[in-house]
C-alpha cells in the first residue's frame, strides 16, 4: 500500500503504473531523447552519475546532520553550512550532470543558485510531510517555462522510502491550460490528495526503485510529488535546475534556498 500525505493511492493497473528508463540504444541520440521528453515529460537516466559521488555526498550530509539533537541546530547546520557550501555546490555542477545538460540543451547550461535539500524520516506522515503534487512552473513564473529539474535520490531510494512520483501525461494539459491562460497563481502546490488527482486527470501515477546514480529529469509543466517514507531508513534527495544561459532567467531563484525564503 503506497500512500502520500496520509492518503491511500489506487493501485489498480488504471492509477497506478512504473515511470519508463529510458534505453540504452536511445542515451545518446538527442532526437529521440528530447522526442520522449516532450512525449512523456521526464526522463529516468539510470546510471546517470557515479554511485559512489553520490554516496559520499549522502555520508557527508550525515555526518554533520547526525550529531544534531534539536530542530534548531538542524536548520543551521543545513541551511548555513550544507547548502550554501562548496560540496553540495561541486555536487549539483559535476561534470556528469553539467556536460548532460549542456548536450542535451545545446548551448551553456545555467544552474539556478536556489538548490534544494529534501530529508523525511521513516514513519513521518500527514499532511504536509511529503511533497504536495506541483508543476514546477508555478514556482518559475519570471524566467523561461524550458527550466529543466533533475530530481536526484541521495542513496537507494525504493519505493516504501518515498521517492518522486509522476502523473502520466500530464504536462500535455497543464501545457494546454497554460496556453490558454489559465495559470495557477498564486504558486502553490495543487493538491495533498493524489488519488483525487488521479481521477480528475483519469491518469497513472508513476513509481520507481531509484538507486543511487538515478537521476530523473522533468520538465517545468509536468505533475509530480512525494511518497510517505515508510521504510526503516532515511530519504535524503535533491532537486536542482538547469536551463540554457541565453534564456530569460527568474532572478527570484538565484539565492540559496531556506524553507523561508517564500518561494
Amino acid at each position: 500500500m503506497l500512500t502520500s500525505n496520509g492518503y491511500v493511492l489506487d493501485g489498480s493497473p488504471r492509477r497506478l503504473g512504473e515511470l519508463g528508463v529510458v534505453p540504452d540504444r536511445e542515451r545518446a541520440d538527442l532526437p529521440r531523447l528530447r522526442d520522449r521528453l516532450r512525449r512523456d515529460g521526464y526522463l529516468f537516466l539510470t546510471g546517470l552519475l557515479d554511485p559512489s559521488v553520490v554516496l559520499e555526498f549522502r555520508r557527508y550530509y550525515f555526518e554533520l546532520t547526525s550529531a544534531v539533537t534539536d530542530r534548531a541546530s538542524y536548520r543551521k547546520v543545513l541551511f548555513d553550512r550544507i547548502v550554501p557550501g562548496p560540496e553540495y555546490a561541486a555536487f549539483c555542477a559535476q561534470p556528469a550532470i553539467k556536460a548532460w545538460f549542456e548536450w542535451f540543451l545545446g548551448g551553456e547550461p545555467f544552474l539556478h543558485k536556489r538548490k534544494i535539500i529534501r530529508q523525511t524520516a521513516p514513519g513521518e506522515n500527514g499532511i504536509g510531510t511529503a511533497t504536495q503534487a506541483h508543476y514546477d512552473l508555478v514556482y518559475l513564473r519570471e524566467g523561461s517555462d524550458q527550466v529543466l529539474s533533475a530530481w536526484i535520490p541521495l542513496g537507494d531510494c525504493p519505493v516504501a522510502r518515498g521517492g518522486l512520483t509522476y502523473l502520466e501525461g500530464s504536462h500535455h494539459r497543464v501545457l494546454a491550460e497554460e496556453a490558454s491562460g489559465r495559470l495557477k497563481r498564486p504558486a502553490a502546490s495543487m493538491t495533498a490528495d493524489l488519488p483525487g488527482l488521479a481521477e480528475e486527470y483519469d491518469a497513472r501515477w508513476l513509481v520507481a526503485d531509484y538507486a543511487a546514480g538515478d537521476v530523473v529529469i522533468h520538465t517545468a509543466h509536468t505533475i509530480h510529488a512525494a511518497l510517505d517514507n515508510v521504510s526503516a531508513d532515511m530519504r535524503l534527495s535533491t532537486d536542482i535546475r538547469y536551463q540554457r544561459a541565453d534564456a530569460a532567467i527568474d532572478g527570484r531563484w538565484q539565492n540559496h534556498w531556506h524553507d523561508q525564503d517564500g518561494l
